[in-house]
């Protein structure tokens, strides 16, 4: 994990958020995810609060000081406020020296490398979520479902997910036919809101 640099990842997994942010429609925002406590607006809200989180933490602020939670945007400005949080996270991660910079995350203290790396994690998985919300309008990156699925499986073996520490639920069977975005999901405990 050292040896990465999860910047490039990152970037290409906040693009395709964006492209998927932008596919969203007003009359969409009250319509359910796989997350079953969050829907559209609610996911999109903490979208946006998570990405600016991993901002402030780039830029060796208190992430945890962050609600990981968006308040007063728009029905229509959930595209423009992606945008604005992920070039944040650009330039809060531009100086090499973050990745190795110590830095506080919900799960504890670790290098900046490995914190960008858990939310690059964080980031597919909430694209699936999103992109099941919406009916799959785009063809996601698999690379990117590979990468998060390796690190899940590293950091979150399933035996730790008991109890409300994390936000993933136990493993569940994937569908036979799952793609890595579909392992990912089953392996973090969610369940395909439409049939493949």
């Amino acid at each position: 994990m050292n040896a990465i640099d999860p910047r490039p990842l990152y970037a290409r997994a906040a693009e395709q958020i964006a492209a998927l942010v932008e596919t969203v429609r007003p009359e969409r925002l009250a319509g359910p995810t796989p997350c079953a406590e969050y829907d559209v607006r609610t996911l999109l809200s903490h979208i946006v609060g998570g990405t600016r989180r991993i901002a402030v933490i780039g830029a060796g602020g208190d992430g945890l000081a962050v609600r990981p939670f968006a308040e007063g945007v728009p029905d229509d400005g959930w595209s423009a406020a992606y945008d604005e949080v992920r070039a944040q996270v650009r330039k809060a991660w531009a100086d090499d020296a973050r990745l190795d910079a110590p830095v506080h995350v919900p799960w504890g203290e670790a290098p900046g490398r490995n914190a960008l790396a858990g939310y690059v994690m964080e980031a597919v998985t909430h694209t699936w979520d999103l992109s099941e919300a919406l009916g799959r309008p785009l063809e996601l990156d698999p690379e990117l479902a590979e990468f998060a699925l390796a690190m899940a499986r590293r950091v979150l073996p399933d035996e730790l997910r008991e109890g409300d520490e994390l936000p993933f639920d136990s493993a569940v069977p994937a569908l036979e036919e799952a793609d890595a975005y579909g392992l990912l999901a089953a392996y973090l405990g969610r369940r395909p809101l439409i049939p493949a």
